[in-house]
């Protein structure tokens, strides 16, 4: 048994021992009277009575060993922005982002909701909050005005941080505008709005209630704002997602849990060493973002890499121009951004150029075989894939790198992480599946520190949504279809939501979408169900090809053929009804493929047959949706 099998197989069988080990990562003003306090999810409490802070444990218990190296590196391939922050030069400006916001009448347990774009300003935010105790709620910027209201209401802050103007796909984005329209629809808008303004767009200000940052940064400047010490069950921040009810829920995080398991998972997943240089392609209003774009990183002395932009902008290799400026070391995507990558051939990614890059880490969805190797091939490092959720705040399912007698296998992200014990289990009857029979992954028991401690003032909707009991065992429900072998590897097969109902015949959305992505012409796929008079549902296919293939006749080629060999693998009821080829797909800006855009638009249509002109008016929606400025914005927040 490996090491890290073995110390998976503590985190089970003494959890208390396990976990209060894995507590002196981090500082405590005061230590936990329980490690773990109640054992009926998912009422448990991680490290019952003790004291820390996040933004002491980020920025400034490292202030004396390295307060001169680098902490964040914000770059812009839009402006052409860079500001470097040493550990030093962060504290001083998160003391006086502190500062402000306490004069801006915020207090401990107040919420913040930051509205901003990939720059220093949302890292440096985030941990002011963090400094007094304030919640932040970070909203992706872009996000529509109606959708940015319904998160003002539900988090009811008594600030909101915007900036001028942003970015999506190169194209101006008015942050400020957007936010006057949600404050306006809002019932519950804050009394003060603080502006960054970098000067990209002229913004109206209300008078007595919007204040320019730099105004008020400046007679902060000498700041000095003590740590607020926290219970660790205290909730640190909200983060806003979708999921099975298709209206925002609030992911509440606590503040000592979250600390523990991030600091955790740098070492047991990413074999961080503090002084590393991470890069994390995925926005900071994304969990992503939140856990290894800013606080995973600094909690362990790491350098990390904020880049403002997308990944072909101002072209293809940006990327990989910073990974190999920046000397990064440790690098997490998403498989459907390498993809991307790769279909534009990735220039710059080769391993001479990258030498200082020891693993790329995948996130967000599940990484086919495809991807992974050719990935691999190019950038000459280990590509790993993890499985997670905003709910879990980190990896619930993952490997480390280099370690043989947990090699990765094709198609599956690894096994159980640390503390969780999952299970597959009959959709239906909430038995156990046996290795190789596809069902639904839960968790049973406690979940492990990290994890989403309730839903924000939604406990009720919280155990209703996520928990169910099975006999005396109560489970926590990912709401995703997977498959184990007989040695715990978890092969995930999407999401349980994104399932089709065809002639009664519940079949998953993903294992179509891989059996089209092993076809060589094939570079990005999406697979929905569309709706049908007799069936109720077929599945529809929408793919980019690779280079080539553009002719008429070599497209019906290529339909013909995919649609065959899913016939030939799934069976006669999963033969998508038609494969639809399209330029791109739609996708977030870390580049995370939007089904539900898709779904949506042909829903909109109520299209029975795909016919030639009812075809030719999806393809027109759809181009809209995929292209449009303002359509990508109502994409987004969905």
């Amino acid at each position: 048994m490996s090491t890290y099998r073995t110390l998976l197989q503590t985190a089970l069988d003494n959890p208390h021992d396990f976990w209060r080990e894995q507590s002196r990562r981090i500082a405590w003003r005061r230590d936990c009277s329980a490690v773990l306090e109640g054992s009926d999810p998912p009422s448990a409490t991680w490290f019952a009575g003790g004291l820390t802070n996040l933004c002491h444990n980020a920025v400034d218990r490292h202030l004396a060993a390295r307060g001169d190296q680098a902490a964040l590196i914000f770059v812009s391939a839009e402006t052409g922005a860079e500001r470097i922050l040493s550990y030093r030069e962060l504290h001083r400006e998160v003391n006086a982002m502190a500062a402000v916001f306490l004069k801006m009448g915020v207090r401990t347990g107040d919420r913040v909701l930051i509205y901003l774009p990939m720059i220093a300003e949302a890292a440096i935010a985030m941990l002011a909050c963090a400094r007094i105790g304030a919640i932040h709620a970070v909203v992706f910027g872009g996000f529509a005005a109606a959708s940015l209201a319904v998160r003002i209401d539900d988090a009811q802050p008594a600030l909101a941080i915007c900036a001028d103007a942003g970015f999506q796909n190169g194209q101006l984005v008015n942050y400020k505008q957007l936010m006057d329209e949600a404050l306006a629809k809002s019932r519950h808008a804050p009394a003060r709005l603080l502006l960054v303004d970098r000067c990209l767009s002229p913004c109206d200000m209300t008078a007595g209630r919007d204040f320019r940052y730099a105004d008020e940064r400046l007679r902060q400047d000498q700041a000095d704002v003590p740590c607020v010490w926290l219970d660790s069950g205290a909730p640190s921040y909200i983060l806003y997602t979708s999921g099975t009810t298709g209206k925002p829920k609030g992911v509440q995080r606590d503040t000592g849990g979250h600390a523990v398991a991030l600091a955790t998972s740098m070492e047991l997943l990413f074999h961080a060493r503090a002084g590393d240089v991470m890069f994390t392609t995925s926005d900071l209003g994304w969990v992503v973002g939140h856990s290894y774009g800013l606080y995973a990183p600094l909690l362990a002395g790491l350098t990390s890499v904020l880049m403002e932009g997308s990944p072909v902008r101002p072209d293809p290799g940006i990327w990989w121009r910073l990974v190999k400026k920046y000397k990064v070391n440790l690098m997490l995507s998403s498989a459907t951004a390498m993809r991307l990558l790769k279909r534009h051939g990735m220039p710059g990614a080769e391993p001479a150029q990258l030498a200082s890059l020891r693993a790329l880490f995948l996130a967000g969805e599940p990484l086919d075989e495809a991807t992974a190797q050719g990935i691999e091939r190019k950038l000459g490092v280990p590509v790993i894939d993890h499985y997670w959720q905003t709910e879990t705040g980190s990896p619930m399912i993952g490997l480390p790198p280099g370690d043989p007698q947990t090699a990765p296998r094709t198609g599956s992200p690894g096994i159980a992480a640390a503390g969780y014990r999952l299970c597959i289990v009959d959709e239906e009857t909430g038995a156990p599946c046996p290795p190789g029979k596809k069902g639904l992954l839960v968790a049973e028991g406690v979940l492990p520190p990290g994890c989403l401690s309730t839903l924000w003032r939604k406990d009720e909707e919280y155990r209703r949504l996520y928990w169910s009991r099975h006999g005396a065992q109560w489970r926590y429900s990912t709401f995703d279809w997977a498959v184990a072998d007989e040695d715990g590897y978890i092969r995930m097969l999407g999401r349980a939501d994104d399932v089709i109902n065809v002639a009664g015949k519940r079949i998953g959305t993903r294992e179509i979408e891989e059996i089209l992505l092993d076809d060589e012409a094939v570079a990005e796929i999406a697979v929905v169900g569309m709706p049908h008079d007799l069936r109720g549902q077929i599945p529809v296919a929408f793919a980019v090809l690779k280079e080539g293939g553009d002719t008429d006749t070599g497209l019906r080629d290529a339909e013909r053929r995919l649609i065959k060999a899913v016939g030939d693998s799934l069976g006669a009821l999963a033969r998508p009804r038609r494969i639809v080829f399209v330029d791109g797909l739609p996708r977030t800006r870390s580049g995370k493929v939007m089904r539900r855009v898709i779904q949506d638009v042909i829903a909109s249509r109520s299209v029975q047959h795909l016919d030639a002109p009812d075809l030719q008016g999806i393809i027109a929606d759809l181009a809209s949706a995929f292209h449009g400025a303002a359509a990508e914005r109502t994409a987004l927040e969905t």
